[in-house]
């Protein structure tokens, strides 16, 4: 084998080497500037949400079955109970996964969830309702829709 070829061979090896060390900072490193448009966009969600939020009440009415939910933050979470019906519910902290989770349960007692009774079950932790508030989901939508260009 030639010096040239040696020479060839010892930095392919080298580049090889070095290859998944640059992949994996390369990766590291968009992963990291592409969380904070995310970041940004979830706290922009939970603060819509927030705006057509109630008062809190004590209860809402659960038959059972809810159409849909959305975390919002490690601690806040929406819940639709039916199309129009949604509200927010605040968890006492820390409700691990929350917003990594593909499902959620709730616990209720005689057809109702409770604040301070209830909870929202995440894989296999119960996080306790410490706020319920009925979210104007009808007029929030409504005024999103008149906004659009």
């Amino acid at each position: 084998m030639t010096r040239r070829a040696r020479y060839q061979v010892e930095q392919r090896i080298r580049i090889d080497h070095q290859a998944p060390w640059l992949y994996a900072a390369s990766v590291l490193l968009l992963a990291a500037c592409s969380g904070i448009p995310q970041r940004a966009k979830e706290e922009q969600l939970q603060q819509q949400y927030l705006q057509y939020a109630g008062a809190p009440v004590d209860r809402f009415t659960y038959l059972g079955r809810f159409d849909s939910w959305s975390a919002l933050s490690g601690t806040q979470l929406v819940v639709w109970t039916t199309l129009n019906d949604a509200y927010l519910l605040t968890v006492r902290a820390p409700c691990i996964n929350l917003q990594f989770t593909q499902r959620i349960g709730l616990t209720s007692t005689a057809g109702t969830v409770d604040s301070g009774l209830d909870s929202v079950l995440v894989d296999r932790d119960r996080c306790q309702i410490t706020e319920i508030r009925p979210v104007d989901y009808k007029k929030m939508r409504a005024e999103l829709r008149k906004d659009k260009p």
